[in-house]
């Protein structure tokens, strides 16, 4: 059986879990920092060229506006994620847990507020597949139960 209290390590230095949960936590830094300088550096925040969003619309900076503002919550994010993986192993746990929760809220958020375009951007099926990945990385983040 797994610790589940140990999603706030006594000390946050030290991972305890499986090592093969590191190659994909860092794997989903490089995915998570790659998507949020896509919303804050791209002319269009990916709006349009990425999402589909029509941006010739009454409105349409403001759209643009609000993808950068959602990258730099997302380049926050990484930061923390980045900090966890060079320095705070032991917060990894926590980590994959803020990005399942987040993974979730999007989807359920995305289907109650769904965007009007032709077709799902890549982030809409992305969230889906990577779900079970992170549900067993929490998982096997964790340590054994003593």
């Amino acid at each position: 059986m797994r610790s589940v209290s140990s999603i706030l390590p006594d000390d946050a230095k030290t991972y305890q879990g499986d090592p093969w949960v590191t190659r994909f936590y860092l794997f989903l830094c490089l995915v998570i920092t790659f998507r949020s300088c896509v919303h804050v550096f791209r002319k269009d925040g990916g709006a349009a060229s990425i999402a589909g969003i029509d941006l010739d619309v009454a409105g349409g900076q403001n759209i643009v506006a609000i993808f950068a503002q959602w990258g730099l919550e997302q380049l926050l994010l990484a930061g923390l994620a980045w900090l966890a993986l060079i320095r705070y192993r032991g917060l990894i746990p926590l980590i994959l847990l803020i990005n399942l929760l987040d993974n979730i809220g999007r989807i359920l958020v995305g289907r109650s507020k769904p965007l009007n375009i032709d077709k799902p951007p890549p982030g809409a099926y992305g969230q889906v597949i990577i779900l079970p990945f992170l549900a067993a990385a929490l998982w096997r983040s964790l340590p054994e139960r003593e």
